[in-house]
């Protein structure tokens, strides 16, 4: 899926109009049906009171219809709220206003003089007072009145954007942002809905869809690109019959250091359950007996020092190397480490500490084999990079150090973006749940079980991201996000593939 820019989304709007032969009015009534469906699914208490703010611009016209349509729905509370931003509206909010009187509901006007709306504790507040056109800051009374919705023990409902949020940029003052429970993004998802600098503005976010026009989607060029089921299962390559465990390829996993077995038996279960034929483990002999306990499936060869790694194994091209994690930075193990990458032609996958000592030797990123793939959290990256002074800032410069260094960037994070040739992708699954030690070491064993398996090293972090994240949802589906561990996610590994299986033709 497409991650269109605010120029595009207008132009994705009129191209609909145009090429589908429909009106303003028509489109904005398949985004508050779109809307009116998804909360008809989840919330079923027909009693339960919506009070919704709607701006005079379009944002506020999909707001309206949405009011109109809860109410043929059945749900009896309903307040609405004309914010009057300009004296003008747009001929579809005029017509949305005169039909709200079609259902008995007549809005109440807000302006800089009225007094603000008290809520209950189980009122769900829609959010459409302004949409991704917003580029300034909200004037003086409507930066109060979001601060009151926020300070309101409210469900937040946000229309598209969270009101006050600038879709590209970053606002003067975030607390003058809606901070949005959910929100409802129309058409397609928007990048700065994902971005941790606005985690507290959007804290879940539900793309829908309204009928864009395909051949535009299809054709248009965008920098970003979402992954969602359906591309992942574009991405998945299922066994053929005749395969073998040779077919799948050989992943050895290098780390571990005296206290940090743990990591690479993650790492290493992780590529096992990704569907590697064989995995090897390079690790401190401190580690052996315990290694072999915990995976007997997996082959352990040791340093020659009990408790880091001072020693590197020989290069192979039949392996795929994962390195890192719980490795250390032992300045012996430092040193084996970066004689061990000058020899290396094969891409690799580096996290945790291999990042550090990367970050500890700069001049050593030029030795990273071509098309190798790097998992930071952001910490790490921070390191690699030097800080940033927002989200945006940091893309740049991360993409920028991708294509001077030839790797694949993938950013750790609530929603991991993957960055590689200039281009960008954006993760859709994963929960707080995963917010756990030894998360991130198994995505690194997921990409290396993918990479040997004959994924591009792209597509082996685009599968891996998403599966990775998927088997924190359905953990937490289970168990809750409190109780998700790095072990446990793994066991959801294999569940996460089924959902990629080819469709029956039956």
């Amino acid at each position: 899926m497409k991650i269109l820019n605010r120029s595009q989304i207008y132009q994705a709007d009129q191209v609909t109009l145009a090429q589908q032969r429909i009106s303003g009015l028509e489109l904005m009534e398949r985004a508050a049906l779109a809307m009116a469906d998804w909360i008809r699914i989840r919330v079923g208490n027909l009693n339960r009171p919506f009070t919704l703010f709607c701006g005079t611009g379009n944002n506020g016209g999909d707001g309206l219809a949405l009011a109109r349509l809860l109410r043929t729905e059945g749900y009896t509370n309903i307040q609405v709220y004309v914010v009057r931003i300009s004296n003008t509206h747009s001929t579809e909010v005029e017509a949305n206003l005169d039909q709200l009187g079609t259902v008995g509901l007549k809005p109440c006007f807000l302006d800089a003089n009225s007094p603000l709306p008290s809520f209950g504790s189980r009122e769900i507040v829609v959010d459409a007072i302004f949409g991704i056109g917003l580029n300034r800051p909200p004037a003086p009374w409507l930066a109060h009145l979001i601060r009151h919705i926020n300070q309101g023990n409210v469900f937040r409902l946000s229309v598209d954007v969270p009101s006050g949020l600038f879709t590209e940029g970053l606002p003067v003052d975030v607390d003058t942002i809606i901070q949005a429970d959910v929100v409802l993004s129309l058409g397609g998802p928007k990048l700065a809905l994902y971005l941790p600098d606005f985690a507290y503005n959007c804290k879940s976010v539900e793309v829908l869809d309204i009928g864009w026009d395909k051949a535009f989607l299809a054709e248009v060029e965008t920098e970003y690109l979402f992954i969602e089921r359906t591309y992942a299962k574009a991405i998945y390559r299922p066994r053929a019959r005749f395969s073998h465990k040779g077919t799948f390829g050989h992943v050895r996993v290098i780390g571990g250091s005296f206290g940090k077995i743990g990591a690479p038996i993650l790492s290493a279960k992780a590529g096992l359950y990704a569907g590697a034929g064989l995995v090897s483990v390079w690790i401190p002999a401190c580690g052996y007996a315990s290694f072999q306990a915990a995976l007997p499936e997996v082959m352990v060869g040791t340093s020659q020092t009990s408790d880091n790694i001072t020693d590197f194994p020989e290069t192979d091209a039949q392996f795929t190397a994962v390195a890192g994690m719980g490795l250390g930075l032992h300045p012996e193990t430092q040193a084996a480490f970066l004689s061990w990458l000058s020899k290396q032609t094969s891409p690799l996958v580096l996290d945790a500490d291999a990042l550090n000592i990367l970050s500890r030797n700069p001049g050593a990123l030029q030795e990273i084999p071509e098309d190798s793939v790097l998992t930071p959290h952001p910490g790490e990256l921070e390191r690699l990079l030097g800080p940033w002074k927002d989200d945006y800032e940091k893309l740049a410069r991360a993409r920028e150090f991708s294509e001077r260094f030839r790797c694949v960037l993938v950013i750790k994070g609530a929603s991991s973006f993957i960055l590689y040739q200039g281009k960008g992708y954006v993760n859709s699954t994963g929960n707080p749940g995963m917010a756990t030690a030894g998360s991130g070491d198994v995505l690194a064993g997921i990409i290396g079980g993918l990479l040997a398996q004959k994924y591009h090293p792209l597509q082996a972090a685009q599968l891996g991201a998403y599966l990775h994240g998927r088997t924190g949802d359905l953990a937490a589906a289970e168990l809750g996000y409190e109780s998700v561990t790095a072990l446990g996610m793994i066991q959801f590994l294999g569940k996460a593939f089924m959902e990629l299986y080819p469709d029956s033709i039956a």
